[in-house]
Formats: structure tokens, C-alpha cells, sequence
């Protein structure tokens, strides 16, 4: 799976600066960052949409998978305009691999609530 994150975060970085007229990644971007986050929120509501029937029936399970995909493209093309590589999320992650997350989120600052 690390390939394909790889594969797809190089193909985004490498079209965020093309032609918005023949790339998709290059036409969210064009139009700035309220878009992109605009279009995470979108397809965050499709996967709670989605999910709402999820274990009911394969066609339902296969609606999740691809909206799910969506969602991570788009987390993927903000990172990338947010200049923050996708292997800090999966660090991230990995540091907090074993943690309970109901500890993780007490070691939080109160803040960060």
C-alpha cells in the first residue's frame, strides 16, 4: 500500500503545478485552498453517506471502498499544497500504534480538545 500512497502523492506533487485546463489536481489548486478543503469536506460527507448502509449489502460495501478512496485523494492533494509529506501522517500513526486512544487523547493538550 506504501507504493500506491507513494505513487499517487508523487503524481500529485507533479500536477499541482500543470495545466488546470488538463489536470484535476491542477484545477483544485488553481482555485485555492478553500476548494480543496471544500471538496475534503464534500467527500467526507459521502463516506458518512456511504458508510450509513455499509454492512447491508456488497454494492453498498463497494460505495464505501470508492468514496473512501475520494476522500483520501483530496486529504492527499491538501497535504500536498500544505507542503506536508504523507509519510508524517503515517508516522503519526505508527507513534501512536499501541496507545490506547482514549490515553492518546488525555496526553493531548487541552487545547487541542
Amino acid at each position: 500500500m506504501t507504493d500506491t500512497l507513494r505513487n499517487l502523492a508523487s503524481t500529485i506533487k507533479a500536477r499541482r503545478s500543470a495545466n488546470p485546463e488538463t489536470s484535476y489536481v491542477a484545477q483544485l489548486n488553481h482555485r485555492g485552498l478553500d476548494k480543496i478543503l471544500s471538496k475534503v469536506g464534500e467527500e467526507a460527507t459521502e463516506v458518512i453517506l456511504a458508510a450509513k448502509g455499509s454492512l447491508d449489502s456488497p454494492d453498498q460495501k463497494a460505495a464505501l471502498v470508492g468514496e473512501m478512496a475520494d476522500l483520501w485523494f483530496h486529504c492527499l492533494v491538501l497535504l500536498e499544497r500544505a507542503e506536508i509529506d504523507y509519510n508524517d501522517v503515517l508516522q503519526e500513526l505508527e507513534r501512536r500504534e499501541g496507545t490506547s486512544g482514549i490515553e492518546e487523547k488525555r496526553a493531548r493538550a487541552p487545547e487541542n480538545h
